[in-house]
């Protein structure tokens, strides 16, 4: 997902940034990466949550299409623009020197504006069900009793985590990077598994500001 380089030198090996120079076919990607990830993703939460109190809602099966459908983009765009998807891992990235500043903000903004298609897409196909849930757009649960503060830990701490294992087996040249789709896949689904009762489980500036701007609902911590 980013490009590093181990080069030995002396008696230790020194890790060598390779900032890669991006272009129009990376922002074409993280477009549509993110466009797709939102999609299948407000599509699932508007196929699969009941906006009932008390009503049984599968997260697994939630989870499980953010595994499956991060683990495609990632294999499909890897290669073309490292495959982030999420403002807050090109901010991790930028920060580790994997993408200059100027191609981290153009890759920001393609990522929201992937974000809006997406969820943009969703309300086409399914108005009255995404309605209903706003579109998957990320709220606050009463099991926090709508705190703010409390929504933003949990968000902060997913998306914490979710970087962890990006940086960990993408970024770090000794990481297992033949497993790094399903492992970063597997790590997102099981967040919202365990995570998405409590806020929808965003961990994605991107995901969570699509479905706001779509439903006009900005109380969850996105």
């Amino acid at each position: 997902m980013a490009a590093t380089d181990l080069e030995k030198g002396g008696d230790s090996d020194r890790l060598i940034d390779q900032m890669e120079d991006r272009g129009p076919a990376s922002y074409v990607a993280e477009f549509v990466g993110t466009f797709a990830l939102v999609f299948f993703v407000t599509a699932a939460v508007s196929l699969y949550v009941v906006p009932t109190p008390g009503a049984f809602i599968d997260f697994s099966v939630i989870g499980l299409v953010h595994v499956f459908v991060l683990f495609f983009l990632i294999q499909i765009f890897a290669v073309a623009s490292g495959a982030h998807f999420n403002p807050a891992v090109t901010v991790a990235l930028t920060f580790f020197r994997q993408i200059s500043v100027v191609d981290g903000a153009i890759y920001i903004v393609t990522q929201l504006a992937g974000g809006v298609a997406g969820a943009l897409l969703t309300k086409a196909l399914l108005s009255d069900e995404g309605e209903a849930v706003n579109y998957g757009a990320t709220t606050v649960s009463d099991l926090l009793d709508g705190a703010i503060l409390g929504g933003m830990v949990v968000e902060a701490l997913g998306t914490f985590f979710l970087v962890l294992v990006i940086v960990g087996v993408a970024v770090n040249p000794r990481g297992a990077k033949e497993w790094a789709g399903l492992t970063i896949g597997a790590t997102l689904g099981l967040l919202v598994m365990v995570f998405a009762p409590l806020t929808g489980a965003g961990f994605n500036p991107a995901r969570s500001f699509g479905p706001a701007i779509v439903s006009g609902e900005f109380g969850g911590a996105g």
